[in-house]
């Protein structure tokens, strides 16, 4: 309860527009220093979340890299597979020395080095060697390939020949490959990102 001093008091500063109108003002300037405030304590962690959320797009993928997976020594006319073993990242987890994928090694007749991925390009299925057929048999469609990834028969249900990827050469013994994934079930050979 209000003594009759600050009730004469309050009645006397009420009745004037001046003091009524430094009130509003002196409370629309709080709340907007409180709303800036919060605004500010809002940023720091919506920026770091945001963040966050996007960082798998800034990952880097295997796709392009060179990989050393033999000598020249261990390879021979017959298609050997070989794992592709690197840090994998899934997200925003990383896994390292993870197999990420695989491919088909053989030296041809005239010495070349020959390079296939072991994706079948019509639905992603592991292609196998079959070396009593002298081919590569995709066991899910049964798409099949000569020796040097050809499509095989005029019905395959594979839309393009094996995805031959880049071989390299260096210090004269070691077999470099690029590796990279492409889409599957398109008639051309598109990499993946």
């Amino acid at each position: 309860m209000l003594s009759p001093f600050e009730r004469m008091r309050f009645m006397a500063t009420s009745n004037q527009p001046g003091v009524a109108a430094l009130d509003r003002r002196r409370g629309f300037l709080t709340k907007t220093i409180a709303l800036a405030v919060g605004a500010v304590a809002y940023l720091a962690p919506a920026a770091a979340g945001i963040r966050a959320f996007l960082n798998p797009l800034r990952q880097k993928g295997s796709a392009g890299r060179s990989f050393r997976l033999a000598s020249l020594g261990e390879l021979d006319a017959v298609p050997r597979k070989f794992a592709i073993v690197a840090d994998r990242v899934d997200a925003w987890n990383r896994f390292p020395n993870e197999p990420v994928g695989a491919v088909y090694l053989r030296r041809r007749e005239d010495g070349q080095v020959e390079a296939h991925q072991v994706v079948c390009p019509h639905a992603g299925c592991s292609v196998q060697f079959d070396a009593a057929e002298g081919r590569f048999l995709c066991p899910c469609h049964l798409a099949s390939y000569d020796i040097s990834g050809k499509r095989l028969g005029e019905t395959s249900p594979a839309p393009r020949d094996m995805d031959r990827l880049e071989v390299e050469i260096r210090d004269q013994d070691q077999v470099w490959v690029q590796f990279a994934n492409f889409r599957t079930g398109t008639p051309e050979k598109i990499p993946e990102a």
